[in-house]
């Protein structure tokens, strides 16, 4: 068998004035759409992010490799874990108000695994938590508007 030689490789021009174009970026659309290139571009950038929504569902909930003998298991399967991702992506999106779209095991670790347990005190259960103090009042802050919504419940992170 011969053996295929080290390529050296190419870096392609589209324009000659290199200076004045190197700092655009610069993509391409494939489509049998008869719309302006404009609305070609909405249309396509609307669902840019899918992709790494499809790549976490993969990744974080298991979806890359459980098919199970009857559709019926399969589906209910598919269906426990799509609604584990939006009781997840209301989480992210309601209490942790944040712009970045953390993933599932990062979420785990910053929000979830933290040591805690309840005590009662004065006839009202509290949360020990164990953080340290720079991660205590970010962490005291998520559940401000829950606790506003809803006066029975009583959360104090000691």
């Amino acid at each position: 068998m011969k053996e295929r030689p080290q390529a050296a490789g190419k870096t392609l021009r589209l324009f000659k004035d290199e200076e004045i174009y190197n700092q655009y970026r610069y993509g391409c659309y494939v489509t049998n759409m008869n719309l302006p290139s404009a609305e070609i571009w909405r249309l396509y950038r609307g669902r840019a992010d899918s992709v790494n929504r499809i790549k976490e569902l993969k990744a974080d909930f298991g979806l890359d490799s459980f098919n199970l003998k009857q559709f019926f298991c399969t589906e209910a399967s598919l269906i426990f874990a799509m609604t584990g991702y939006n009781l997840m992506a209301l989480f992210r999106q309601f209490i942790l108000n944040s712009k970045v779209q953390h993933t599932l095991s990062t979420l785990r670790y910053k929000t979830f695994a933290i040591g805690a347990y309840f005590e009662e005190t004065n006839g009202k259960f509290v949360l020990k938590i164990a953080l340290n103090l720079k991660r205590r009042e970010w962490f005291t802050g998520l559940w401000e508007y829950t606790k506003a919504q809803n006066q029975s419940l009583s959360f104090s992170i000691a």
